[in-house]
């Protein structure tokens, strides 16, 4: 059995006790919730609202981090207008305790 999650604008395959980084979710210890997008048991898949109303996936944070740095640069041909960022993304890494199909 497996289920795709929406979480932090993008989506994930997962099962059952996997690990996985996604963005920041909650303290560490705390019990989410994640909106199932498709589950997939076997033969049987749920993929309409009407059937996803029922499913659930729920996983605990085990631990925050920060990801790898993005370096970036603006910059605008002939007035010497330049500029330079980074950014580091705060990340969770979650682990899937339950499935949960209709």
């Amino acid at each position: 059995m497996y289920a795709v999650i929406a979480t932090g604008g993008k989506q994930y395959r997962v099962t059952e006790g996997q690990k996985l980084a996604v963005e920041r979710l909650g303290e560490p210890g705390t019990k989410v919730e994640l909106r199932p997008v498709l589950v997939v048991d076997g033969d049987n898949v749920l993929a309409t609202p009407d059937q996803l109303a029922k499913a659930s996936v729920s996983a605990t944070v085990l631990d925050e981090f920060r990801g790898k740095k993005i370096d970036g640069f603006t910059y605008k041909n002939k007035t010497n207008q330049r500029r330079r960022y980074g950014h580091r993304q705060t990340l969770a890494t979650i682990e899937i305790n339950k499935i949960k199909g209709a």
